[in-house]
């Protein structure tokens, strides 16, 4: 069901930023910024000195199945059964690890999570999430929890898979489901006020005519689970929040499977949806369109790819409110390969549009409402990310570093086994690990490269 084969991955560092960087050397959420654009503005590794890195690898107590982040000049994780780390970039010294109450019962067992932590807006906490179903605001410095708050009332069928966001003074969460779609449960977004936990407003995928946390047995429809990495991606235009739905009913009104949805920015209310021709179709085959979410470019455009092999060109501004209709893509090309996308785009400059996926790697310019193809290989890879004049792809051999105008590739970083993980590039630093969560493990790697 929702699997990735598991691929190679390494991760790189150089020599750490003090504690108390700047906000400009962080790296604080999944794909960078709240947009999840995947581009990071750090110049500090170049075509010509990121092949001669040296791998370190440091031995963790758990798995890390998603992206760390990069913040205060730590390095914050959450492993798959929700214990969460900060680590000294240095010398990979554990600072403070928070283990959730749960973890002795989940430990070992299918109950995991694949989120990514977020840091506050003013950078002195983290939010992070667990497998009990619970988001916790953790103290920077020591991490000290702050305050919890429960976001789903059935976390053995409810799962913290998305990566978490902040904006506006908003954390922003999504729930998915357990690999085999073991029902009942529905997909939600969750907003929490950064300053309490308080639960600002909820949106359900299924039941959308209900706006709380429900139990899912209650729910007549079930899945629509949103579990792609980004979560919700939120619209720098205008605030509003991206996400998109896997396999489940949909009807145009109260629920909203195989869909790419733009809600309101404090998830209070539906405003625009796209649904493709065949949603039924997807449904019955296993075919989700949300495996991945849509790569937000400037003017409202998205490119919203999916299990099927099809990327499609949409103008979010302008889709369907909430009625019936569906079909409106702008445009629709293939992934690389025409294989299922389990990765997430890279923006960058606003105009150029990376995307991996087990069957290559391709670049595309955004230029007059089109995507126009620019290069392409088959080295296939994990979500890439952009640091300064640098495109990184965790591949199946390791971590491919290529020119992105033109896909010449600089560098290869050897590594070992990656399933969902990403890196991240920040004050000179490149950090991935690796691993796979469905492997069930309590122990894992950061790979370290200097």
């Amino acid at each position: 069901m929702k699997r990735l084969a598991p691929l190679a991955l390494v991760v790189a560092l150089l020599p750490a930023a003090a504690a108390g960087a700047a906000a400009s050397s962080d790296w604080p959420l999944f794909g960078y910024d709240a947009a999840r654009h995947n581009a990071s503005p750090d110049t500090r590794l170049t075509a010509a000195n990121v092949g001669k890195l040296q791998r370190r690898q440091i031995a963790l107590d758990g798995t890390v199945d998603s992206s760390p982040i990069a913040v205060g000049g730590r390095i914050v994780v959450t492993t798959t059964y929700g214990r969460t780390e900060a680590l000294d970039p240095g010398s990979g010294k554990v600072l403070w690890r928070f283990t959730p109450p749960s973890y002795g019962g989940v430990a070992g067992s299918a109950r995991i999570t694949n989120s990514t932590p977020a840091a506050s807006t003013d950078r002195t906490a983290v939010y992070a999430a667990a497998p009990d179903g619970r988001i916790r605001k953790l103290r920077l410095s020591d991490g000290k929890v702050l305050w919890t708050t429960a976001i789903t009332r059935d976390p053995t069928h409810e799962k913290m898979t998305s990566s978490l966001n902040v904006a506006r003074g908003l954390v922003i969460a999504a729930t998915g489901g357990y690999i085999g779609d073991a029902p009942p449960y529905q997909g939600h977004v969750v907003t929490m006020e950064e300053r309490n936990g308080r639960i600002v407003h909820v949106w359900n995928s299924l039941c959308s005519d209900r706006h709380a946390v429900i139990v899912p047995s209650t729910c007549t429809s079930s899945d629509s689970a949103i579990w792609s990495r980004n979560g919700a991606a939120v619209d720098p235009a205008n605030g509003t929040l991206v996400v998109a739905t896997g396999n489940a009913p949909w009807n145009g009104r109260t629920d909203w499977g195989d869909s790419t949805l733009v809600l309101s920015p404090d998830a209070s209310r539906l405003l625009r949806h796209w649904t493709p021709t065949n949603q039924a179709e997807l449904n019955t085959s296993d075919a989700d369109l949300g495996s991945t979410s849509p790569g937000l470019l400037p003017g409202g455009y998205g490119v919203q790819g999916g299990k099927d092999g099809k990327l499609r060109l949409l103008q979010l501004h302008r889709l369907a409110g909430v009625n019936t209709r569906t079909g409106g893509e702008l445009q629709t090309v293939s992934t690389p390969g025409s294989a299922a996308l389990f990765s997430v785009p890279a923006i960058w400059k606003g105009k150029w549009v990376f995307v991996a996926s087990g069957g290559g790697t391709e670049a595309w310019l955004f230029r007059g409402a089109r995507l126009h193809a620019v290069w392409s290989n088959r080295t296939g890879g994990t979500s890439p990310v952009i640091a300064g004049n640098l495109l990184y792809v965790a591949g199946s051999d390791g971590v491919h570093v290529y020119v992105p105008t033109s896909g010449r590739q600089v560098a290869l970083l050897p590594s070992g086994a990656v399933h969902w993980q990403s890196p991240i590039v920040s004050g000179g630093r490149v950090v991935l690990a690796e691993g796979n969560a469905n492997d069930h493990s309590t122990t894992g790697v950061l790979n370290i490269y200097r």
